[in-house]
C-alpha cells in the first residue's frame, strides 16, 4: 500500500489555528464503523452515542514546554531547541536543534525567559540529526523549574502562529497528571468536567493511560510504500487498576473505546495473558498501527482530523477501513469542519 493512497484535498483555511472559545463545543462526526455512514452533531452529544458499560480510556500525560528559544554563545545567532526526552536524569537530553548544520558539539546556548535564564551547552551528535544537550540552569533552580519558567509551548508547525499564555491550559487536557509529552493528545482537549459527569450518568466510565508522545506521533512519513515506515519508541504506562479494569470490560463484553491514537497504540501494545487477563505493565512502543493490523483490546475510537498521508491517519484507517474514513473526511471537508490539534473531532464505533 502507498502513503499516496491516504492523500485528500484540504484547504488551508480548515486548519484550525486556535482552540474553540470553550472547551467541549466542537462539531463531532459520527463513524459507523460498520456500515461507513456518518452522522453529525456537537461533541456535547457524545454520551448520547455512547452505550451504558462502556469504558473510555484515556491518556493522562501531561504537555511540558518543550521549545527554547534562544541564542548561541558567542555570536547572537538565533537557536531553537526542542527537548524530545532527558537521557541522563534530568540534566542530558536528546533534543532537535535548529539550525542544525551550524550547531556543532560544544555550542553554547542560552535561553532567556521573564523571570530566569537557561543555558545549555551541546554534548554531541545524536541519530537523525539530533543532538544531546545538557541543560545548565541558574544555581538554585532544578531543571524542571528552569524549562516551565523559560520554554514554550510545543505547537505544532501547522499553527502559524507564537504560543499564547492561553496555551499553556487549552493545549492541555483537564485531566492531564504525568509530565513528559511534546505534543497534546489532542482528542481530549474536548472533555470537560460536566462532560465526564454526564458520560457517569450515562453509565459510561473512565481510566486512564499514560503514553508520553514524542516526535515520532507527528513525524512526517517520507516512504512511498507504507510498510516501509518506522515509529520512535514512546514510553507508556498502565496501571493495576487500569489494567483491572480493561480485564472486567473484557470479560464482560462491554466496549473499550480509545479517546485518541496515543490511548490506541498503548491498547494495542499491551501483553495479554491467554485467559484474557490484562496485567499491570510499563515499557516502550514502537507500534506502527496499518490498515492490516488485527485490533486486540478496543471497539471504539475517538479522534481528532489528522494530516494526509499521516501515521495517524493510517491508524484511523486500519481501525474503520481505509475508503470510510476518506470518504467520512471528504464529507467532513465539505461540511467545513475544523482540522487537526485545534480542531473538530469524531468518534468511530
Amino acid at each position: 500500500m502507498r502513503v499516496s493512497d491516504f492523500s485528500f484535498d484540504l484547504p488551508d483555511e480548515l486548519i484550525a489555528q486556535a482552540p474553540p472559545s470553550q472547551r467541549g463545543t466542537s462539531r463531532l462526526l459520527r463513524l459507523d464503523r460498520a456500515t461507513g455512514g456518518c452522522t453529525h452533531g456537537l461533541f456535547h452529544q457524545l454520551p448520547e452515542w455512547l452505550n451504558p458499560g462502556d469504558l473510555l480510556v484515556v491518556n493522562d500525560t501531561r504537555v511540558f514546554p518543550a521549545r527554547l528559544l534562544g541564542e548561541r554563545l558567542p555570536g547572537g545567532g538565533a537557536v531553537e531547541c526542542l527537548l524530545v526526552r532527558p537521557v541522563d536524569g534530568e540534566t542530558v537530553w536528546l533534543a532537535l536543534v535548529h539550525p542544525g548544520a551550524r550547531i556543532r558539539t560544544g555550542q553554547r546556548l542560552r535561553f532567556a525567559g521573564a523571570t530566569m535564564t537557561l543555558g545549555a551547552e551541546v554534548l554531541e551528535r545524536a541519530d537523525q540529526g539530533r543532538r544531546l544537550v545538557r541543560l545548565e540552569p541558574p544555581d538554585g533552580t532544578g531543571v524542571w523549574e528552569a524549562i516551565h519558567a523559560v520554554g514554550h509551548m510545543p505547537l505544532p508547525p501547522y499553527m502559524r502562529r507564537p504560543d499564547t499564555a492561553d496555551d499553556r491550559e487549552r493545549y492541555q487536557t483537564v485531566y492531564a497528571r504525568q509530565t513528559g509529552s511534546i505534543a497534546a493528545p489532542t482528542a481530549g482537549l474536548h472533555f470537560t468536567p460536566a462532560l465526564f459527569e454526564a458520560l457517569e450518568a450515562r453509565g459510561v466510565s473512565r481510566v486512564a493511560i499514560t503514553l508520553h508522545v514524542g516526535y515520532g506521533t507527528f513525524q512526517p512519513v517520507r516512504v512511498e510504500q507504507v510498510d516501509d515506515h518506522h515509529m520512535e519508541s514512546e514510553r507508556y504506562e498502565v496501571t493495576a487498576s487500569t489494567a483491572a479494569a480493561l480485564t472486567r470490560a473484557r470479560a464482560d463484553g462491554r466496549r473499550i473505546i480509545a479517546v485518541g491514537t496515543t490511548s490506541t497504540r498503548t491498547l494495542e501494545s499491551l501483553r495479554t495473558a491467554a485467559d484474557g487477563t490484562v496485567p499491570e505493565q510499563s515499557g516502550e512502543t514502537a507500534l506502527f498501527i496499518r490498515p492490516g493490523h488485527r485490533f486486540q483490546l478496543m471497539q471504539g475510537l475517538i479522534t481528532n482530523f489528522h494530516l494526509p498521508q499521516s501515521s495517524l491517519l493510517m491508524l484511523v484507517s486500519a481501525f474503520a477501513g481505509r475508503e470510510s474514513v476518506l470518504s467520512a473526511y471528504r464529507e467532513a471537508v465539505a461540511s467545513r469542519y475544523r482540522f487537526f490539534s485545534y480542531g473538530d473531532a469524531m468518534v468511530v464505533i
